[in-house]
């Protein structure tokens, strides 16, 4: 290596490596204010290979040496590198290509970047052009209109002038004598005769003819008291006209552009915004274009459209920058003033008890009622138990009148008696004397002490041997009701409603609490009051039993009630007679409402069919959102059960199904007892409920969703039969609701996975360990503890540490395969799958048993 040679003759220790196959050199620099500055500047020779690997004056293999003769080669780096950091050459080789891919993600990574941005920025470019151009647009259309209005404009002004300069000529010749000369005459003669009867070339001669009056304003004063009809007529229309030509254009142009210039800022109107608005109502109500609103919030940087929703303080800002007043409201404000005014004390006039029968199932509610209506409902319930709420008015001997509502006493209809709770006056509590105290007895109790209502205690049943109405009236003591005979101020009366007996004194105590309530009401003004029940008719539609609570409600009255509207078109009452008006505490079917409303909704009258429209509009978006939310906070519950499904934690199986029911209030009550039979294994999803018949929609419905459909006190038409039948869609039918809830119950129980009890047998200690072929390691042990058998659970434990659990795979005895060993033998045992046995260990075998399991 000729020019990297060490000729200093150092022979002791390694001479530190150097480059000498630079040349260095210095250059000077300059600078600014007369300053530079000497630079050594060296330059590196090019390495050159000859023939047969022999290196020139970069020899590259050359090792570095004491008598540096060279670098190191590329290889020799790497391994110095690699064992500066510790590791070997291949990991080094793949550390430097990772980076390499890094780098090269990145800067592909950073092109992307780059390339959004450019694509946003030519789409801003984009917008702003077509704005600019729509603006130019309406610019060039403005200017074009502007300019026909003032063409139009200059061609009837100079009609005008034409009209006036011939009847202007006409009139020179009738006065020339008199002006003394016969030359104007003559000269007009003339000129018409040379142009004939052109009117612009009229106009043009009378231009200059009167030219020198109108020159004469500025600086001829001697011609200017002289004045003819030609020059004054024509003077006259020339300045007005024009002038008031292009004052016209320019008004109609500022109203072209909206009324434009200090006009425009005088008109200032207060703009009502709701909690939402569109943009093109928002117009609407500030008297502006949609499209000036439209291109300020773009100016804003919002790309929305006329339909498009803000909320309200957006809507603020906008109303105020185009100067407008702001007045804030809410969209519950609709529905204020809803129920009008209190009633004066002198209008209201006393009105019949509305009394609530509530109970446990089976304890005589409705055949009480039967016995005070001296008719028979309870032929008509389906097993004997009320499957909604009956409304009924009983008309007593003495002349007064008595509402009666009938609750279900079932469990699943909880919901129907706090609601019958809520519209009553009295509640009274039907508890059977052989019976006593039960669980839907406790919860009528609590439904009456929360509306704050008074009680009165029927004591049914009272006829029977085994009736002991002492134990009921002290059963009660432990619920906060005590009665008069035991020093409280509850009535109580012992009735039976099979024999009669104290009838009579329970529509005793009912008229005396009434007349300690005093209840009044004022049948002169708008009815309003409390839906019970609702249900779809398939001869009359929508039909609503509803409760009176003030006013009178007739035919033809515009009713809301929930998110229903509609007009009156018939009212029945509980015998099927039609009546023409319902007065306070009378229960009616109404018909003519446009659904079926939910039972408790409040109904009232309104005035008219817009205000109905508009309270149902806003119950029905808020409905939307309440939905929403709950679907939300359903699809965070299905988030967190997903969660726990992939760590294993839970499996959860669903049972689908279709509900149709008669009255609204039985689909409520079924939909609530499916979802209490509901636990973390198993649930059943209503994903679809209505009252009606079953449609074809439903079993369509219920195909694609795997699904049976419970019809409860309602039938499927034909073609729903049919397409059922040709679909595979099961249809049950039920009239009592205990009995679907029990089918429903099995067929959770039956999803439910069995629960494992294990049963230990026996323990077995490995006392030698023989590898076979073709079978692997078998373990020679003895019984130490009860029995071990053929295909059990085993634990394999090793220093009383359970390290594998699984199948026992072989159980010999003497070469022979064995059902069961008992203590104190030996035997030859293997594992499935397992083969990691050692002299010493212990087997624990088990047995697993499945149970199968039931919902509570």
């Amino acid at each position: 290596m000729s020019d990297t040679k060490d000729t200093g003759g150092n022979s002791g220790g390694r001479k530190p490596l150097t480059v000498s196959r630079k040349t260095s050199g210095t250059v000077k620099q300059s600078f600014s204010h007369g300053r530079s500055k000497q630079v050594v500047v060296e330059t590196k020779k090019r390495r050159t290979v000859g023939p047969g690997g022999s290196s020139g004056s970069e020899g590259g293999s050359a090792p570095a040496s004491g008598s540096g003769k060279g670098e190191p080669s590329l290889e020799q780096k790497l391994k110095a590198i690699a064992a500066q950091r510790g590791i070997t050459v291949a990991e080094l080789i793949a550390q430097q290509k990772a980076l390499a891919e890094r780098k090269a993600q990145q800067n592909a990574r950073e092109k992307e970047i780059q390339k959004d941005k450019a694509a946003q920025e030519r789409l801003r470019s984009e917008q702003e052009r077509k704005l600019q151009e729509q603006k130019e647009r309406e610019e060039a259309e403005a200017r074009r209109k502007a300019e026909e209005e003032a063409r139009k404009a200059a061609e009837a002004a100079e009609k005008e002038r034409a009209e006036r300069a011939s009847k202007s000529s006409r009139a020179k010749s009738d006065f020339q004598p008199a002006q003394g000369g016969p030359e104007p005459a003559a000269e007009e003669s003339s000129s018409r005769g040379k142009r004939g009867k052109s009117s612009r070339d009229d106009r043009n001669d009378r231009s200059r003819n009167d030219a020198p009056s109108r020159g004469g304003r500025g600086g001829d004063s001697r011609r200017r008291g002289k004045l003819t009809i030609t020059s004054a007529l024509g003077d006259d229309a020339d300045r007005q006209r024009s002038l008031a030509s292009v004052r016209r254009a320019r008004e109609r142009e500022r109203e072209r552009r909206g009324g434009g210039g200090n006009e425009r800022e005088k008109v200032s109107v207060e703009v009502t915004l709701p909690e939402t608005i569109t943009l093109q109502d928002l117009a609407g109500r500030m008297n502006e274009r949609v499209a000036d609103v439209v291109k300020f919030m773009i100016q804003q940087g919002e790309m929305l459209r006329g339909n498009d929703i803000i909320d309200a303080d957006t809507a603020e800002l906008i109303a105020e920058e185009f100067g407008h007043t702001v007045k804030r409201v809410a969209e519950s404000d609709v529905e204020i003033g809803l129920e009008g005014a209190e009633d004066d004390p002198k209008d209201l006039e006393s009105r019949p008890p509305i009394v609530t029968i509530m109970g446990h199932v089976d304890h005589g509610k409705t055949s009480l009622l039967d016995a005070l209506r001296k008719t028979d409902v309870v032929a008509g319930e389906a097993g004997g138990i009320t499957q909604h709420i009956g409304a009924y008015q009983v008309k007593l001997k003495s002349g007064e009148r008595i509402t009666f509502l009938d609750t279900p006493g079932h469990a699943a209809f909880t919901a129907m008696r706090a609601r019958g709770a809520t519209a009553t006056d009295i509640a009274i509590i039907v508890v059977a004397a052989d019976d006593s105290v039960m669980p839907q007895t406790i919860e009528s109790i609590n439904h009456a002490k929360a509306a704050g209502v008074p009680i009165i205690i029927a004591v049914n049943k009272s006829d029977l041997e085994t009736a002991d109405p002492n134990k009921v009236l002290t059963d009660l003591l432990q619920h906060d009701v005590q009665v008069e005979s035991m020093g409280g101020e509850t009535q109580s009366v012992a009735v039976s409603a099979k024999t009669g007996l104290g009838l009579d004194e329970l529509t005793d105590a009912i008229s005396l609490q009434a007349e300690l309530l005093e209840l009044k009401a004022n049948p002169n003004r708008d009815a309003d009051g409390i839906v019970v029940e609702s249900q779809l008719d398939k001869g009359r539609g929508p039909v609503a039993t509803v409760l009176v609570k003030r006013g009178t409600l007739k035919r033809g009255d515009i009713v809301v009630a929930g998110t229903q509207w509609g007009k009156v078109r018939a009212l029945v009452d509980e015998r099927g007679q039609q009546l023409k008006d319902a007065g306070p505490s009378q229960p009616v079917e109404v018909l003519g409402l446009d659904g079926a409303p939910d039972p408790g909704e409040a109904f009232v009258v309104v005035d008219t069919e817009a205000r109905a429209r508009e309270i149902t509009d806003y119950r029905v978006r808020t409905k939307r959102q309440v939905a929403g939310k709950a679907g939300a906070a359903a699809r965070a519950s299905l988030d967190q059960l997903l969660t726990k499904l992939k760590e294993g934690s839970v499996e959860t199986s669903e049972l689908p199904v279709v509900v149709k029911g008669d009255v609204q209030g039985s689909v409520e009550a079924i939909s609530q007892s499916l979802d209490k039979l509901s636990t973390e294994e198993v649930r059943a999803r209503v994903i679809h409920g209505a009252v009606g018949g079953i449609s074809e929609s439903d079993v369509l419905l219920a195909k694609s969703s795997e699904a049976p459909i419970f019809a409860f006190n309602v039938r499927a038409n034909k073609q729903a039969r049919d397409l059922a039948e040709k679909e595979g869609v099961e249809i049950r039918y039920y009239s009592v609701i205990y009995d679907l809830i029990d089918d429903v119950k099995a067929t959770l129980s039956g999803m439910l996975a069995p629960e494992k009890r294990e049963t230990f047998i026996g323990y077995a200690e490995i006392l030698e360990v023989f590898n076979i072929t073709k079978v692997g390691k078998v373990a020679g042990c003895r019984i130490t503890e009860g029995k071990v058998l053929r295909g059990c659970g085993v634990r394999l434990l090793r220093d009383d540490v359970v390290i594998h659990e699984g199948k026992l795979k072989t159980l010999k005895r003497f070469k022979d395969e064995v059902n069961e060993v008992s203590s104190g033998m030996e035997c030859g045992m293997a594992f499935e799958r397992y083969d990691d046995i050692r002299v010493g260990d212990k087997i624990e075998c088990f047995q697993v048993e499945e149970i199968a399991r039931t919902l509570d």
